[in-house]
C-alpha cells in the first residue's frame, strides 16, 4: 500500500538548456479523486497547482507542483509511472522496498 500523500521529483539534474525549473508530481493526495477501473477518462492533462496553468503552455517561474487533472473528475491520483520507478529516490516520502516491489509487480500483472 502506498502512503496517502506521495510526491515525486526527478532526482536527475535538470538540463539548463531548457530553463525548466524543477517539477514535482503529486502521485497521491487524500484530497484528489481516486480513479477506478470503471472510469473512462477521455481528457486528462497535467495542471500546475503552483502557477494555475496547464503544462505545455506558459507557466510561471520557479518550482512547479503538478497534478493529473481529468475533465470529468478534476484533480486525481495517478499510479507511479515507469520513469518514477527508474528513479525511486525521487519519492517523498521514500518508498520502502516492499512498496516498490508491490508497485513493480502491478506493472508485471496483465
Amino acid at each position: 500500500m502506498l502512503p496517502p500523500r506521495l510526491l515525486w521529483r526527478d532526482p536527475r539534474p535538470v538540463p539548463r538548456f531548457n530553463r525548466q525549473e524543477p517539477v514535482t508530481v503529486i502521485v497521491r493526495d487524500p484530497g484528489l479523486y481516486e480513479p477506478t477501473d470503471e472510469d473512462e477518462c477521455r481528457s486528462v492533462w497535467y495542471f500546475c497547482r503552483t502557477h494555475g496553468a496547464v503544462l505545455g503552455g506558459p507557466c510561471g517561474q520557479g518550482d512547479h507542483l503538478v497534478a493529473s487533472h481529468c475533465e470529468e473528475h478534476g484533480p486525481e491520483n495517478v499510479w507511479p509511472q515507469p520513469l518514477m520507478l527508474l528513479f525511486p529516490e525521487g519519492f517523498d516520502p521514500p518508498l520502502s522496498e516492499a512498496q516498490l516491489a508491490w508497485v513493480r509487480a502491478e506493472y508485471d500483472t496483465p
